[in-house]
């Protein structure tokens, strides 16, 4: 059986690994981009699959974001967010001049530096100042704009601000919604005639993320925080260096 020009088996495929991204954010902070990115590039060129799980990205992220509402810090979302978001915008419209190859490359160096940061948790021990702080976000925004994957920069700077886990989650959350509001009307101007060929796939996938990230914790099958973070550090790590060696 086909669905969107796609066989079934890819279609479950992707809704697996949406519930499975969803909890995985709704936890450990990170995980849409970095393991539904990949799984789309099984069967899309690398600009497809980026603008196409931008959509789930954003959905996810506004889920998550209305639930923790409270905890977000408006002064640090304002001035950081802004920065962002205009770092995405220019991510964005470089995105759409970059080749297949160099996106391949960009997306595996930044899903490798992702796992490395959680495997060895450097990014709770080092705390940027001062101007770093700013350029920082910006740039989480930018490589949020080029390739999806920025959380783990966002993370390193938000971490010189002293958050409750709580506060910090929230803000980090909207800051990347206002990254995907910046970078998603560039992809769907470029790509947007490719997306509507797979939107079932697209709709597939935020239907997968929306539920995992309600199911939250019940999909960690008994493992701790700590646990699921460094399966999903070394999965994501593996998939970055398939992406550098690969070239294609």
């Amino acid at each position: 059986m086909i669905i969107s020009g796609e066989p079934l088996w890819f279609a479950f495929l992707v809704l697996f690994i949406s519930l499975v991204s969803g909890a995985t954010a709704s936890i450990v902070g990170f995980g849409i981009g970095s393991l539904l990115t990949p799984l789309f590039t099984m069967r899309f060129d690398a600009q497809t699959a980026i603008a196409a799980v931008a959509l789930p990205h954003l959905a996810g992220g506004f889920l998550r974001g209305w639930s923790l509402r409270r905890g977000i810090n408006w002064q640090i979302l304002v001035r950081f967010g802004s920065l962002s978001a205009i770092g995405g915008l220019t991510g964005a419209f470089l995105f759409s001049r970059l080749t297949h190859l160099a996106l391949t490359r960009i997306l595996g160096a930044l899903l490798v530096l992702t796992a490395i940061a959680g495997l060895t948790d450097s990014l709770k021990h080092w705390k940027p100042k001062g101007a770093l702080v700013w350029i920082l976000g910006a740039l989480s925004g930018f490589f949020g704009g080029v390739v999806g994957n920025q959380g783990g920069l966002r993370a390193a700077a938000l971490s010189s601000f002293g958050l409750s886990p709580a506060d910090f989650v929230a803000t980090s959350t909207v800051i990347g919604i206002f990254i995907d509001a910046a970078r998603i009307p560039v992809y769907l101007y470029g790509s947007g005639s490719r997306l509507e060929g797979i939107w079932v796939l697209i709709f597939t996938a935020i239907v997968g993320v929306l539920a995992g990230t309600l199911i939250g914790r019940r999909l960690l099958f008994g493992l701790s925080p700590s646990r699921f973070r460094l399966l999903v550090s070394i999965a994501v790590g593996l998939l970055g260096i398939k992406f550098l060696i690969a070239g294609k």
